[in-house]
């Protein structure tokens, strides 16, 4: 018995180490770690054949805005391996990252290679959910030249909310803020909050959304009650703060919201420190603290001589 045990680790064991070093690979990527390109180069040394490996490269090549080599990566990946829901899922990324940098005729003929990327990765594997939910936003903000329909979006918004109740809930909502029917929208966002508290996309959207609908005292007390929670929620207080600017309410403590966002490092995907400036020089104005004001402005376009935003700011006092 000890004998076979010993065989079955030694068979076993090179898989269940890659599959760490590839979730491994996957978290720093999540996290946009520098160690990310490191560590997915290892893997490919090691196991270039692997779909799931390739991914990880796809998904780099996305991060590192190698948008046009991403593309080609992910076609050969789809050419390779035609019955992967998830190559053909980041082939829909690719092509989605890839669309903007291309003019309107090149936009025409890329978009329908995009929606139909994602409709075959749920056709190939139907709880694939994050390529479900890319199609709703492909159906909902896409022209109906190209395929995109409202119908379309909230059938698959349907589908999603049987099978993952808080993603469901996210994309009805989607569709409800597309139809400006707000009210809806945040009881959608707010559900999907609710099922899947750690997500931070579900929570700051039900902030952003009550921002929308002008519920200035909604949208204050959310982002209070998250910077409570977490004091290093650098997004949160500088969503406080731009409540605090847009709603033209608690300009003080929006204020004292912005320096604290700037006080917290900058971190991928949030918003950066020069944003932060302008909307503090925002506040600070609004307050008739023309000096603090200028102060805050000139920080922001030391960060970014070209803001266009702190330019036209200063320009009013």
């Amino acid at each position: 018995m000890t004998r076979l045990l010993l065989l079955l680790c030694l068979v076993l064991t090179p898989g269940l180490a890659q599959a760490a070093d590839t979730a491994r690979a996957d978290a720093l990527l999540r996290e946009r770690d520098p160690g990310a390109p490191a560590a997915i180069a290892e893997l490919l040394r090691a196991h270039p054949d692997d779909p799931a490996v390739r991914v990880l490269q796809i998904r780099l090549m996305i991060q590192e805005q190698r948008a046009k080599d991403a593309v080609e990566l992910a076609e050969d990946l789809v050419d390779d391996a035609p019955g992967s829901g998830l190559a053909h899922l980041w082939l829909g990324n690719a092509y989605g990252n890839r669309i903007g940098q291309l003019g309107t005729f090149g936009q025409g003929l890329m978009a329908p290679k995009l929606r139909r990327a994602f409709e075959r990765a749920v056709e190939l594997d139907p709880g694939l959910h994050e390529a479900r939910t890319a199609l709703v936003e492909f159906y909902l903000m896409a022209p109906g030249i190209v395929g995109g329909s409202v119908d379309k979006a909230r059938a698959q918004a349907v589908e999603l909310q049987r099978r993952d109740p808080p993603r469901g809930h996210y994309a009805l909502g989607r569709i409800a803020q597309q139809e400006e029917r707000l009210e809806e929208a945040a009881k959608h966002y707010l559900a999907a909050y609710q099922g899947r508290p750690d997500n931070e996309t579900y929570r700051m959207t039900v902030g952003i959304v009550h921002q929308q609908a002008e519920a200035w005292d909604a949208a204050f007390g959310h982002f209070d009650a998250w910077t409570r929670e977490k004091p290093d929620a650098a997004a949160a207080w500088y969503q406080f703060g731009r409540t605090a600017v847009v709603s033209g309410q608690r300009l003080e403590e929006g204020a004292a919201a912005f320096r604290r966002f700037l006080a917290l490092p900058e971190r991928p995907g949030q918003p950066e420190h020069k944003h932060g400036w302008w909307r503090l020089g925002q506040a600070l104005a609004l307050a008739s603290d023309k000096a603090g004001a200028r102060e805050a402005l000139q920080r922001a376009l030391a960060l970014d001589p070209g803001m266009a935003e702190a330019k036209a700011e200063l320009a009013k006092l």
